[in-house]
């Protein structure tokens, strides 16, 4: 029996997987919910034959790590099972199946890549096919920026030599090769109050400075070569009579290269204030580094198109402006490929769904990529 065939031959048993995984709902600050759903990934990868354990946390939900033992060579399989819908939602987004369409909260970003690396791992114990030890890292903060997860990731990743990530796949089921780098600066700045109409010029507004300063930091972007600065959130000021004491912006940045990281936290670190009166203050930076297209990233595409191509499919590549857990693994030096999940779209949107038929054909093609990788 060929893998494609025994993950055929299991569309039940995944089918219900899939199912239980979104019914098990496990929004990111939720520390309950996640780890009632993280019990369920757990029975899952005990079942595959993993070796399992939870990392305990505080305040988030326990991240769910797997062992396969196998071959000297080591991967690692890495995913999140934290979704950004809160508990009810499966009410207003109920799961259902239309046009051979799975629906419901969380399917895509990436319940149904969990179900479908558990049935790989499956596939590969009940045909005996020579693998690498694998290693499977489920976690519950990605959503959120993967504060407690972001050490175990990385610790995982320097002990592999490649990571494949579960992430949903690109639009039409390609592989992720380069993803931007996301960041978040907030600039505070310090003005002095006044009455705007009695004594004007006693005042330093912080408003005032904080908008030019908005608006310089606009040319750091470049569209074209995907750097984006976007200053989403403003606040500041008390009344309009009254020049504002201060004034806060939020910016988000997406960069395509470290070496653009590195430029653009250096412009944020030395901005000077127009106004010698206004104080400013930088925080945050380029949390997620960017996941770029390296020699050690392209060679595990092309065995991860390969290995597609002897199941009948080409498997495309391509990028996205959003970060996930592979940017960590990837800043390393690890060779990483991201978006293996299943075909599907609408992640973090209503109509969030994946291809029911692309279920089976994932896992075998997973299964395949990871023996591939035991040479």
């Amino acid at each position: 029996m060929t893998l494609l065939e025994f993950c055929e031959s299991q569309q039940a048993t995944l089918r219900r997987d899939v199912e239980a995984l979104v019914r098990h709902e496990s929004p990111s600050t939720d520390k309950a919910a996640v780890d009632r759903c993280g019990q369920v990934v757990a029975g899952m990868l005990r079942d595959a034959g993993g070796d399992v354990a939870l990392l305990r946390q505080d305040r988030r939900g326990d991240h769910v790590r797997a062992e396969f033992a196998g071959g000297p060579r080591r991967l690692l399989v890495l995913g999140h099972f934290d979704t950004v819908w809160e508990v009810g939602r499966i009410q207003t987004m109920p799961l259902r199946e239309a046009d051979g369409r799975l629906y419901g909260p969380g399917v895509f970003d990436m319940k149904a890549s969990i179900a479908v690396t558990a049935q790989a791992l499956r596939a590969l114990r009940h045909l005996s096919l020579n693998a690498p030890t694998v290693v499977v890292l489920f976690t519950t903060d990605e959503e959120i920026g993967s504060g407690t997860s972001r050490g175990a990731i990385e610790a995982e990743a320097r002990e592999s030599q490649a990571v494949l990530v579960m992430e949903p796949s690109l639009p039409g089921g390609g592989a992720k090769t380069h993803r931007k780098g996301c960041g978040e600066f907030t600039l505070t700045a310090h003005g002095v109050s006044a009455h705007a109409g009695i004594d004007p010029r006693r005042g330093a507004s912080a408003i005032h400075e904080l908008a030019h300063q908005v608006c310089t930091l606009e040319a750091l972007q470049d569209v074209d070569r995907g750097i984006t600065v976007n200053a989403g959130r403003i606040e500041g000021g008390t009344r309009a009579n009254v020049i504002a004491e201060f004034a806060r912006a939020v910016i988000d940045v997406r960069v395509p290269t470290i070496a653009d990281a590195v430029r653009i936290d250096a412009a944020f670190r030395t901005i000077s204030p127009r106004n010698p009166r206004v104080r400013l203050e930088v925080a945050g930076g380029v949390e997620r580094p960017p996941l770029e297209r390296t020699d050690g990233v392209a060679r595990l595409y092309e065995q991860a198109r390969n290995a597609a191509a002897a199941l009948g499919r080409d498997l495309a590549e391509g990028g996205t402006g959003g970060g996930s857990d592979g940017n960590f693994t990837a800043a390393l030096g690890v060779p990483t490929l991201d978006g293996l999940g299943p075909e599907g779209d609408g992640a973090h949107a209503v109509d969030e769904h994946v291809v029911v038929a692309d279920l089976p054909w994932r896992a075998a093609f997973l299964a395949s990529l990871v023996t591939g990788l035991n040479g």
